[in-house]
């Protein structure tokens, strides 16, 4: 490698990590609260559910019908938006609405929600919870609420919506390419010292190059990977609005323009279940969503599906079934770019192996930050012996003026 090509390998490491590095402070700080949000929920509000009730073990579950039925009895004159069986408990939210233009209106005012759910119990079909109702008084936020809120949009978006969240995708390919950098540059630093060297006995400036060098290169393969999947989370909006504009849309284009099914004539929503758990052998099927849904059709049940196995649990597969007849009408795997960013989110969040793959992510989360404050540390130092050095030139008495690794002891 020649000294060309080597200073400028160093000038895209120095601009690119101190560029990133406010935005990565505040990603790694907002992320350990987001990788235990489940735990400090469960800790500091709980939840004030009742009980299930004690079934024998094989119990099989009541129908969707029947969910369905109870929910438009309560709340006649209203629509059922969607049915969504939980992953982890033995209950079913079935979601409505007054109306789906209810639901677009509100997309035009934040603070307003016309949607509700009622939550059962899958085996029994008894109803179990309700959320408040639009008109009700709205809860206190819990402080628990709002901090693990403003952690999860500071991570995500800086609180700023798509520019924030495509802002924070440069930030993370920035961080990809200093990591690069970085370990190039360290190639060549270290044909001079053994692997993990820390020299104590020199300028405490070395030692902190030592230092990040060390857990820069330790964490190197898992700060690359949650760097690259962060950066593809941060696509998710635009990748899904492609998806949308071509392949849904061309699915879709045979039903436009159809009138929307009368809730009063649809099919069976437990028929429509068991014809998608059909069509996606292997696959589970975690929600439906009825005719008259955005980016969906006026005359179908909306299915989708996921795989069983923790990872194959983030891809996706929507199923179309006729609310008009209950046929099947086909299935649609996600093209490859969505497959690529659902599987990168359980990689970027440590959410595929339980608490001690979450406790590994927050301790290599930790050496990160020690790495990005090291760097801004060497920085800084670096400045200040170049100022030290321009003051001399000019004439100034710098004599007794500590140096950097006096101030630094």
């Amino acid at each position: 490698m020649t000294t060309t090509t080597l200073r400028c390998w160093f000038v895209v490491h120095k601009w690119t990590s101190l560029i990133c590095t406010l935005f990565l402070l505040v990603v790694c700080v907002t992320g350990l609260p987001m990788l235990f949000s489940e735990q400090i929920w469960d800790t500091f509000v709980g939840d004030d559910d009742p009980p299930y009730e004690v079934l024998p073990p094989g119990t099989p579950n009541a129908s969707f019908d029947i969910m369905v039925a109870k929910a438009r009895a309560m709340f006649p004159g209203q629509i059922v938006t969607s049915v969504n069986p939980d992953d982890d408990e033995p209950a079913v939210l079935v979601s409505m609405a007054p109306s789906w233009q209810a639901l677009k209106d509100d997309e035009k005012y934040p603070d307003r929600n016309s949607g509700h759910w009622i939550k059962f119990d899958a085996r029994t079909a008894k109803v179990l919870k309700q959320s408040p109702l639009p008109d009700a008084p709205k809860k206190p936020r819990t402080w628990t609420g709002i901090i693990l809120g403003t952690a999860t949009r500071l991570h995500m978006n800086l609180f700023a919506g798509l520019p924030g969240a495509l802002f924070m995708g440069v930030m993370g390919a920035l961080f990809v390419a200093s990591l690069v950098s970085g370990t190039v540059l360290y190639g060549r630093y270290m044909k001079r010292l053994s692997f993990g060297t820390l020299r104590r006995d020199r300028a405490v400036r070395l030692t902190w190059l030592d230092l990040h060098n060390l857990l820069g290169t330790a964490t190197l393969a898992w700060a690359l990977v949650v760097g690259f999947t962060g950066f593809v989370n941060e696509l998710q909006t635009p990748l899904f609005g492609l998806w949308r504009i071509t392949d849904v849309r061309q699915i879709l284009k045979p039903y436009v323009g159809l009138p929307e099914v009368s809730q009063a004539n649809l099919s069976s929503v437990q028929a429509a279940f068991d014809t998608a758990a059909k069509a996606a052998p292997g696959n589970e099927v975690t929600g439906l969503s009825f005719p008259g849904a955005p980016f969906g059709s006026p005359v179908h049940y909306v299915l989708w599906t996921h795989g069983a196995t923790p990872l194959r649990g983030r891809l996706f597969t929507p199923v179309l079934v006729d609310a008009r007849t209950g046929a099947l009408t086909g299935t649609y795997p996600m093209p490859w770019y969505l497959r690529f960013l659902e599987i990168s989110r359980p990689l970027h969040f440590g959410d595929y192996g339980g608490l001690p793959l979450k406790l590994l992510w927050a301790l290599l989360d930790m050496v990160v930050i020690a790495v990005l404050v090291s760097g801004v540390v060497l920085w800084a130092g670096k400045r200040r012996i170049a100022t030290d050095v321009r003051l001399r030139a000019l004439g100034f008495d710098l004599e007794n003026v500590p140096t950097l690794g006096e101030a630094m002891q």
